[in-house]
């Protein structure tokens, strides 16, 4: 909902922005004014919402009074209108130019925006909060204690978290007894349907562990006339954080959730567009390959294409091929490793080549041939693959489907460089399996443009 109507909201300020500028300019005449500039600039509008979310602007997460999301809000603008200028002057589309009616426009609207958005993050963060009590306290209860916390622009108030032991755990989440303090920790059912009444509660988060109480469930019952939600803990964690608690899902989460029955029509039209863009991309991304090839060989000797053994959909391996970025036999002393931020094996020429995701362009090949798909999990090495099976739970439901180019985990987590990273990025993983769709997919893409053309502007 938060999104729809900031939407709408950026929808009237533009097109308000619009008519206030021809009002300006032209007067009581603006409307004989309006009939010329209002198709082309409806055409720019869309323009402007895509970069808009690309840049995060309808993300709950970043709709925050602080520096950097008007600075965000700020480069969106000034992209939406460099955009728009090159559009106005170089497609014949258009039947107008305007320079002094942009201006106008461009400066109304930044006004108007920022207005409305600081409005609209200060109503977020302050007003309409629904209250919230987590029942059971384990490592998940508390990461999502902390995110609520963090995060008060999504709406939420965390009022307390029940600790259904009647002590306080032996090994308590990272931040030991000050962490736990800032939470109002609640030790056992004693006050619980009490602290309900009196804090008028919202919304009550279960742990799986609550459930096998029925002292807790008894008082959860008693508590309906209350019109209080109730949500487990799995699906409100993934719901505000876009990822899966592996601590709060068993197998038969999988089976409720990840069933692939339901997703037959989803997955031939994503292998037809699949199949359509790399084509594309392909043919058109070969007038670049004798120059970046020749980068490379400048910068370093050894072969163009680097390839290598990468795990697939139902755990079966594939070859992928990718612009070498690395020096020659850069894991010959140390074996396989992990890339990390600053490798020292990456060359000059390689360094960029990541930033900009220029090195995965012959991974288009692997896309046509079926083994990958633009959107999924990230394709994992097998000399990674056996410690990752053994240290993180449910690992191997990554394989349910193909590997990507990107995916929903490589643009909310940094490059995973260890088993802890593996396992947070694996929680995006499974929130990506369960509720991908074409619009996801297209969401997911978009952003990876914006992570790259940011990138490289460093």
């Amino acid at each position: 909902m938060k999104k729809f109507l900031l939407f709408i909201s950026d929808l009237a300020v533009l097109f308000g922005s619009l008519l206030l500028t021809l009002y300006l300019r032209y007067g009581q005449t603006f409307s004989e004014k309006l009939e010329f500039h209002l198709a082309p600039f409806s055409l720019i509008f869309a323009v402007w919402l895509i970069v808009f979310y690309i840049a995060n602007l309808y993300e709950p997460a970043t709709l925050r009074n602080n520096i950097h999301f008007y600075s965000a809000l700020l480069q969106a603008i000034i992209i939406s209108s460099v955009v728009s200028l090159t559009l106005f002057y170089l497609v014949p589309l258009f039947k107008i130019a305007p320079k002094t009616n942009f201006a106008i426009f461009a400066a109304i609207f930044t006004g108007l925006e920022f207005s409305a958005r600081f409005g609209f993050n200060r109503i977020f963060e302050k007003k309409f909060k629904k209250t919230v009590l987590i029942v059971g306290l384990n490592r998940q209860a508390f990461e999502l204690a902390q995110f609520i916390k963090n995060n008060p622009q999504l709406g939420y108030e965390l009022k307390c978290v029940v600790d259904l032991t009647p002590n306080q755990p032996d090994d308590p989440p990272t931040g030991g007894e000050e962490e736990f303090k800032k939470f109002g920790i609640i030790q056992g059912l004693d006050n619980l349907e009490k602290q309900i009444k009196e804090e008028k509660i919202d919304a009550i988060v279960i742990s799986p562990e609550a459930y096998q109480n029925p002292e807790t469930i008894n008082i959860f019952y008693k508590s309906l006339e209350q019109k209080i939600s109730f949500f487990n803990l799995a699906s409100f964690y993934e719901r505000l954080t876009g990822k899966v608690p592996l601590g709060a899902i068993n197998q038969i989460w999988f089976l409720e959730n990840l069933s692939e029955g339901k997703k037959r029509g989803y997955e031939i039209a994503k292998r037809f567009f699949d199949t359509v863009f790399a084509v594309i991309i392909g043919i058109v991304s070969l007038i670049f390959y004798p120059l970046i090839a020749l980068v490379i060989k400048i910068s370093s000797p050894g072969p163009i294409f680097y390839r290598q053994r990468r795990f697939g959909q139902a755990g079966k391996t594939f070859e992928i091929v990718k612009f070498r970025t690395m020096r020659r036999d850069a894991e010959k002393e140390t074996g396989a490793v992990w890339a990390a931020e600053n490798d020292p094996r990456i060359t000059k020429v390689g360094n960029i080549l990541r930033k900009t995701r220029l090195d995965e362009i012959p991974q288009v090949w692997n896309i046509l041939k079926g083994e990958m798909s633009f959107v999924g999990p990230r394709a994992e090495r097998p000399e990674f693959h056996n410690k990752l099976q053994k240290d993180v739970p449910f690992y191997e439901e990554r394989y349910l489907i193909k590997p990507g180019l990107t995916g929903w985990a490589q643009i909310n987590f940094h490059y995973g460089s260890s088993v802890s990273d593996a396992a947070e990025k694996l929680k995006y993983d499974l929130y990506y399996i369960k509720n991908r769709s074409l619009l996801l997919d297209l969401g997911i893409i978009l952003k990876t443009i914006r992570i790259a053309a940011g990138q490289a502007g460093r």
